[in-house]
Parts: C-alpha cells; structure tokens; sequence
C-alpha cells in the first residue's frame, strides 16, 4: 500500500516531488554585464586575453541569449580596461576600508558598473540596478549589496570630479610601462603615448588597388601611407568588398614593414610567424611567391581561410620557425612575438596582462628568431624584422646587437617617401618607429597609429 501511495504522489508531482520552478531570466543586459566583469578580472588577475576568454565564455551564446550581448560585454571590459587605473582610484578614494576581503566578483562587478557609469551611454540608474544585481546574485558579494549601491550611486554624482582629476600616465598606465616610456621617450612623449590609448581607435583597411575609390566607397579617407581609415562601425563583414576579397583590415602602422621588402613578381618570400597573415597578404598581393609559417595551426586556418577569400596564394607551413628549413629566399620578414605594448589602443587588456619579467624571455627568443631570418636568405637578399612592441630592448636593441655580432649584415635605411613622408616615424638611424600619437589630427576618431619597430637589413653578397 505505502509503494502504491508512493507511486501516485511521484506521478502527481514528479519524481522528486513538486516540480521546481524554472529560474528566472536574467534581466536584459545582465548576461553581458556579469560577463565582462569575469573578462576583466581574469586579464588582470590571470594575464587572461579579452580574446581568448570571450571565446571561451559559453554564457554569451546559445538559445535564448540576446546576440548582442557578446558585443556589449566586449565593449565594456574593453572602456573598463582602457581606463581601469581611473576607476580603481574612484573606487579606493571611497571606501575608507579597502574593498572588503572575500568578497568574490564585488570589486569586477564594481569596476565594470564604473566604466559604464563614467564612460558609456548606459543611464546611470540602469548600470547603478543591475551592478547590484549582479552582486546579489554572486552568495559571496551578497552582503555587500548596499555598500555596492551607494558607492555607484557616488560615483554617479561625482563623475565630472572624478574625470577632471583623472591622468592618462599616472592612473591609466601600469607603473612599469609609465616609468619605462618616461625613461625612453621622454616625459612629453611618454605622456601623448598614454593620451592616444585612451582614444578609441579607427578601422584601417589595406586594399588591393585604388585606395582613393574604397574610401569614397566606404566613407572613409586615403591615409599618406596608402592604408584607408574608416569611421564605421558596421560588422566588418557586412561592409562592400570584405566578401569579394577587396581588402582587408590591418592597422596602418602594421601595414609598413612589409613593404620596406620592395617585392617585385616572383621574388620568394617567406613569411616567419606569419599569423594572422596581413602582411603575407600585402607580399602575395605584390607579386611575391609567399610561404608563410606558424607554429599555430588553428591561426593557419584563419589566414588560409583569409587568403582564399582574397583570391590570393601561399604556401602555408605548420612549423616552430626556429626548425624551419628551406632553399635561401630571396627576402624574408620576421614579424617577432613581443609584449605587444605598441598595440595597448586596440587592445587595453596587453598594459595589464604583461609583466616587466616578460622581457627577458621574449629578448632572447627574438634574438634566435632574428638570426635565422638571416640564415634563411640568400646573399643580397633582404630581411625586414618588426614588432609591435613600444620597447626598445625589442627594437632598437636587437638591431643593435645582431649588427655587432653578425659582420654580413648592414642596415638599408628607410626613406619617408617610403612610409608616405611620415618622416617623425623614422629614427636616427633610419628604422621605423611609431608611436600611438604619430599621425594625430583634430579629430582624435581619425587619428593615431599603432605602435611598430621595423628595421630592414641586407645579407652581404
């Protein structure tokens, strides 16, 4: 009797009992926010790429996710990143305390609240709501709801205060870049380094031909270098010509070392750690006979899938570059791995996700890397070597050095007429150098490079 009574209340109820209820949905925006804060907390706690952990984060994609909240928790961690010293110092100037210890997400969650309270369009009593909310939801921040309320709400009514006393080097800038452009550049420069990182940056585009006809296409401008600036903010692949293989996007500072190798039809070129491929692009667009190597096989797929849609050809190699062997080229570009600072406008997470010790081992690997770029050209051949990095000791440095230790090889130093007259892009010594501020108009969305090292040398016949 009792089993039989059992088996009536599972099938009225379930086989648990009563059927739970199903959980509330998130509020609009919710997914976004709780997925930015995670973003910037494991790029600054866990050197974790803004990239990479987007790619990974399940909780922006499937069924009944809003596709826009991808892009809105991009475009968050993003502004929270760029100006996360300026956030950090509001924050700590009001609580008395410290942030409070075991607290979980509450500082991320605060930080990400921030960034759209002082520097997006989201009204502040919305960002203020589900700031609190997400501090609800998380049982270790619960406590502090109240106290995640108020100090939002504060920054809310202080933000002119807060923006005026806020400084691009001193808050926006980890202390050891800011100590380390101080000691290269200047104290001037340094700081128009660190204006330019908080400017949002443009699109560039490199076409295959007729620059002047896409910019009007596209609305955008012909920049002295030959790259094309755009204003836009459409999904790339939606804009005319992406699809038909017209152009490609690439900064307009990465656009210039390749053509510092001056290919002409047939010349074979190869292409060191060539993923994702834009400047193997511009070498196979020229003419040359391009073999591009990787040791990454899952960004060779990018490129080949990039190079089919240009309707353009190179042999591509899954090879750790240092073991590659093959015939003598007759030129050969060496794009280094580096700590990537040149690159901090586009992507703020590279300031917080590098460490001063990084250097060290990244030196030594771009030395060997440099050496067997020239051991794979033939004599009188011509090796362009760049990073993107705004550190000497990756640039200037390692040029310095391969000269001294290698009597075959001789600088061919680059002409403004060759980077569009951009002569204040050139050093001394006629290698590149670009800076973030370097091409700076009225309008600070048109303005602005990458910052790139590129230095061209020939193998003595």
């Amino acid at each position: 009797m009792i089993r039989t009574e059992a088996r009536l209340a599972r099938q009225q109820h379930g086989f648990n009992g009563p059927r739970p209820q199903a959980p509330e949905p998130p509020p609009p925006g919710m997914t976004a926010r709780v997925a930015a804060a995670r973003a910037v907390a494991e790029a600054v706690t866990h050197a974790r790429p803004l990239d990479e952990r987007f790619a990974a984060d399940l909780s922006l994609r499937g069924h009944g996710v809003d596709p826009r909240d991808a892009a809105l928790a991009r475009s968050i961690a993003t502004v929270a990143l760029r100006r996360l010293g300026t956030i950090r110092k509001a924050l700590a100037e009001r609580l008395d305390k410290g942030m409070p210890k075991r607290s979980a997400m509450l500082e991320w969650t605060l930080v990400v609240g921030a960034a759209q309270i002082l520097f997006l369009d989201a009204p502040d009593h919305a960002a203020v709501d589900l700031a609190v909310r997400a501090v609800r939801s998380d049982a270790a921040s619960a406590p502090f709801a109240a106290l995640a309320n108020a100090l939002l709400r504060g920054i809310a009514r202080e933000r002119d205060t807060i923006l005026a006393a806020s400084d691009p080097l001193d808050d926006d800038t980890p202390a050891w870049l800011a100590a380390h452009w101080r000691a290269n550049y200047g104290e001037a420069t340094a700081r128009a380094i660190a204006a330019a990182h908080r400017a949002e940056p443009t699109l560039d585009i490199s076409v295959k031909s007729d620059a002047a006809g896409w910019a009007e296409r596209l609305g955008g401008l012909v920049l002295p270098t030959g790259s094309v600036r755009l204003d836009t903010h459409k999904p790339v692949v939606d804009l005319e010509g992406y699809q038909h293989g017209e152009w490609w996007v690439q900064d307009a500072a990465a656009a210039l070392p390749a053509r510092l190798l001056n290919v002409r039809a047939g010349m074979r070129v190869a292409d060191l750690c060539a993923a994702p491929g834009g400047k193997a692009m511009e070498l196979a667009a020229a003419g040359a006979t391009v073999t591009t190597i990787d040791r990454s096989a899952e960004r060779l797929k990018m490129l080949a899938a990039n190079f089919e849609r240009l309707k353009l050809h190179s042999e591509i190699v899954v090879a750790d570059a240092l073991n590659f062997e093959a015939p003598p080229f007759d030129a050969v570009l060496i794009d280094a791995p580096c700590t990537a600072t040149g690159t901090i406008r586009r992507h703020p997470d590279v300031a917080w996700i590098k460490r001063p010790g990084d250097l060290g081992q990244l030196i030594r690997l771009q030395v060997q890397l440099l050496d067997k770029a020239i051991a794979l050209t033939k004599r009188g051949g011509l090796v362009v070597y760049c990073t993107c990095s705004l550190e000497p000791e990756e640039g200037e440095a390692q040029i310095n050095a391969v000269l001294r230790r290698n009597p075959d090889v001789r600088r061919v130093a680059i002409e403004p007429s060759e980077i569009g007259g951009l002569a204040e892009c050139l050093t001394p010594s006629g290698d590149l150098r670009t800076l973030p501020c370097h091409l700076w108009s009225e309008d600070p969305r048109r303005s602005g490079l990458d910052g790139f090292f590129a230095a061209r040398l020939m193998k003595a016949g």
